[in-house]
């Protein structure tokens, strides 16, 4: 019966993955409810602490959108990448993982991927060299980021193992950072010059990579300003109470001392910074609710509610013969289970549902939480088939079509700088884990 639960468990994920959007949530509830009435499964518990965590953060994060935190973050971007228009195929990535590691979703790169795409042309370099990299960065920094939805999901299991969000970032902020370099170094070296790129030379001929015109100067205002560093400080505080479990206020229940958990602490100072950005900056809340950050945020708690609550009934249903089949398999070979990450991540097109769904089974196996920190990147492989929202954003604004897909789907811009930067970072992460945990 295993075999049977197991192909309905993964026809679910490629239908709700083909639909899209909120079709990963409500393609898990289909799964649920045949395991339920069908196969007699008992529903484990909804991941109710993860999707509140998540709504707290897209809240804060929607806020700075709509305050016009994200432009200024932009206008700042651009200046950068403009002062190392030579180097900027190692710039561009540094950006774009800033922007993800400091707003916790990848789809701030929208902004600043435009801005890649004509700095690059106007110096020369090949665009998709900073292009493919930088979107690859985008994806890593978010399991380095203190906020994601996948770092707090990691967190809220870890937390019974002592692991601290200190931990974690320790972990996976060198290890992402230092393999999106090696990427990048790689990405350097891809494609012809674009002065001799013989798509582009077509496209100039035929009038279709037109020169960008001027643009009018960006003024930030005050408010822009105020909701950026009121959103700094709430990471930072984040950071600091993940880090520092004495710092979080505690009570007596049934006779012993429990301090407050870091899912109630992210949600408190997320869901305050918000307000205050709201009544500070005066910030229109419909604006919040309708911009593209509160949007894919909103998308990502229903698929992690469908998706990870099916999974979570599978394991757990079957979690006497899973563990007895594999666990001697896995615990020799830790690596194979970063394999299954990455797999399942470029089903789900999530890495905080892919670390909701299968890092309880790497638990239950017990995998050492220290590897499973160092495995956590690898839930970055939704960069595989070319078809995530900023992949396809990379390759429609880069108008000299040298970001693209090959002729056999797979042989795309972004394949060998994703695979190199995942591999390295579960690589350095190991390394990483086996001195400082």
């Amino acid at each position: 019966m295993i075999w049977i639960e197991l192909l309905i468990l993964l026809g679910c994920i490629i239908i709700g993955a083909r639909v899209g959007g909120l079709g990963l949530g409500v393609m898990g509830g289909v799964g649920l409810a045949i395991f339920a009435f069908v196969f007699g499964l008992q529903p484990t518990t909804a991941p109710i602490d993860v999707m509140l965590m998540i709504l707290a953060v897209i809240t804060a994060a929607g806020a700075l959108q709509a305050a016009g935190g994200m432009d200024y973050l932009v206008y700042l971007a651009e200046k950068a990448l403009r002062k190392n228009p030579k180097h900027i195929t190692f710039v561009a990535p540094i950006v774009t993982y800033l922007f993800t590691f400091c707003a916790g979703t990848g789809h701030v790169a929208y902004s600043v991927l435009p801005v890649i795409a004509e700095v690059a042309r106007e110096s020369g370099v090949r665009p998709e060299r900073p292009m493919s990299i930088a979107v690859i960065a985008s994806q890593q920094a978010i399991t380095a980021s203190p906020i994601s939805a996948a770092t707090v999901a990691l967190v809220a299991m870890l937390t019974d193992f002592h692991i601290t969000l200190l931990d974690i970032m320790m972990i996976c902020i060198p290890s992402t950072f230092i393999a999106c370099m090696i990427g990048a170094f790689i990405a350097s070296k891809t494609g012809k010059e674009l002065k001799d790129d013989p798509v582009y030379l077509k496209r100039l001929e035929e009038g279709l990579a037109p020169i960008k015109k001027e643009k009018k100067e960006y003024v930030a205002s005050k408010n822009a300003k105020i909701s950026v560093v009121l959103f700094l400080i709430a990471a930072i505080s984040v950071v600091i109470f993940g880090s520092f479990e004495s710092l979080r206020p505690g009570w007596i229940v049934d006779g012993e001392f429990v301090r407050m958990g870091m899912p109630e602490t992210i949600e408190i100072i997320m869901l305050t910074t918000a307000a205050i950005m709201i009544l500070w900056c005066k910030t229109n809340v419909e604006k919040i609710v309708s911009d593209s950050v509160f949007k894919a945020g909103a998308s990502a708690v229903v698929a992690i509610f469908g998706i990870a609550w099916m999974g979570d009934t599978f394991f757990h249903g079957n979690a006497e013969l899973i563990t007895s089949s594999i666990s001697s398999l896995v615990t020799s070979a830790p690596w194979l289970f970063a394999i299954a990450l990455f797999v399942l991540s470029i089903l789900l097109y999530s890495q905080a549902a892919t670390v909701r769904t299968l890092m309880p089974l790497g638990i239950t196996l017990g995998i050492n939480p220290a590897l499973l920190i160092a495995m956590f990147p690898a839930v970055n492989g939704y960069f595989f088939i070319p078809n995530y929202p900023t992949v396809v954003a990379a390759i429609n604004f880069d108008r000299t079509g040298t970001t693209r897909i090959g002729k056999y789907i797979l042989n795309h811009s972004f394949m060998v700088p994703g695979l190199v930067s995942t591999t390295g970072a579960v690589a350095i992460g190991i390394l990483l884990s086996s001195i400082l945990l």
